[in-house]
């Protein structure tokens, strides 16, 4: 029996302002611009002025790239060109500043944060910021045996909840959410299948650059781990412990958060894609909250998207990880936002002048008013033409 009431997640999370949405529309109509000349910039802006609750929207100056980090025990068959220890590692390099990820933060002015919830390393390998999430040292093989116990997978989502508390508090506009572990692509192929109701060979990619003979020792692993996973589709929380890991489950108990709190969040490769399609199970309004910032070629991600109704913002093809490619989108995103926050609307036309009738004669010859002619009941002929039988000055009378 769960300690979280995964119903009242559902029943308490709601649905972005979609009135600040149509505010956002009706903004860009007004300006002097061809109608959808913005393209798909205009309907990011809806959707950063809907999650906001703001229009003119708010600029993105506080993102957050949030790395989840586990190594898993299915990468023990050689399912990834990656050796045993790439995950610490990596980890390093981003504490380093030297990750592919940390160069693009750099690059667009975001923060990065890594978080260990199951790296195979000591206890002690990195400070302890990084490592007091931690469930434990890797995971089980989830072939033949669960990945965490009942517990472990609550903890790990428990974590991941508190994770999105500090990012929401700490006044985070935008997150995007990354992973790094050798062996989650293939854990991700699980669940997708599983989620998605596919064999293993549509969900079964090349991961880290797999060969052939790789791919079909990868393949018959998500197939083994698939019917291990069915038995308890029913609960999610029972799936994450089954076949998941400390990292997807803190990632589902993350994106589940951030959605309560209003934080908005930008989804990176098919790690991302399986906990946010265990996420919607929970609580089917929670994709609404994210975006997909990029595909990374994986065919279990394109499933899961297709699955949530969710649309990538580019193609890329980034698959190194850790919010690199997400970040990609990052641009596009800050685009949308100034554009609805700083055109200016034009400026609303101004009322005719009154004309302006003078009543002053300078010759004998002016013009006679419309109003002197009536008065008179001369008509308009007789004032502009002169009289046909009027004697001019050289001629007599009677000539």
């Amino acid at each position: 029996m769960t300690t979280f009431d995964l119903d009242e997640i559902s029943a308490r999370l709601a649905r972005p302002d979609d009135e600040y949405r149509l505010a956002a529309e009706e903004r860009f109509a007004a300006l002097d611009l061809p109608r959808r000349s913005l393209g798909e910039l205009q309907d990011l802006a809806g959707w950063l002025a809907a999650v906001q609750g703001k229009v003119p929207t708010q600029p993105l100056s506080r993102v957050n790239v949030v790395v989840f980090a586990a190594d898993h025990g299915i990468a023990s068959l050689g399912v990834s060109t990656l050796p045993a220890g790439t995950t610490e590692r990596r980890v390093r390099d981003i504490l380093d500043g030297t990750a592919p990820v940390s160069v693009l933060a750099r690059q667009f002015g975001a923060q990065v944060r890594v978080v260990d919830l199951g790296v195979d390393a000591a206890e002690d390998a990195f400070p302890a910021e990084v490592s007091r999430h931690r469930v434990r040292r890797g995971s089980g093989r989830i072939d033949v045996e669960n990945a965490l116990t009942r517990e472990q997978a609550e903890q790990a989502f428990a974590a991941g909840m508190a994770l999105a508390d500090e990012e929401a508090d700490s006044g985070t506009d935008l997150v995007v959410l990354g992973d790094l572990g050798v062996g989650s692509t293939t854990v991700a192929g699980v669940l997708i299948g599983v989620l998605c109701g596919t064999d293993a060979a549509v969900v079964t990619g090349r991961g880290s650059g797999i060969d052939d003979r790789v791919w079909m020792v990868k393949c018959a692993a998500i197939r083994d781990s698939l019917r291990r996973a069915r038995p308890v589709l029913a609960d999610q929380l029972d799936l994450l412990a089954a076949v998941g890991g400390a990292d997807f489950a803190a990632m589902a108990g993350f994106l589940l958060q951030c959605a309560l709190r209003r934080l908005p969040v930008l989804l990176d490769g098919v790690v991302s894609a399986a906990c946010a399609l265990v996420a919607q199970r929970i609580a089917f309004r929670a994709p609404e909250w994210w975006r997909a910032g990029q595909l990374t070629g994986e065919p279990a991600q394109t499933k899961a998207y297709e699955r949530m109704g969710v649309a990538p913002l580019q193609d890329q093809q980034v698959a190194v990880g850790a919010g690199a490619g997400a970040l990609m989108s990052l641009p596009l995103l800050k685009a949308a936002a100034a554009l609805l926050a700083e055109l200016p609307l034009p400026a609303p036309p101004s009322p005719p002048a009154a004309p302006t009738v003078s009543t002053a004669l300078t010759a004998p010859e002016a013009e006679v008013s419309e109003a002197e002619v009536s008065e008179r009941g001369v008509s308009e002929a007789e004032v502009s033409e002169p009289a046909l039988f009027e004697p001019q000055p050289d001629e007599k009378p009677g000539d």
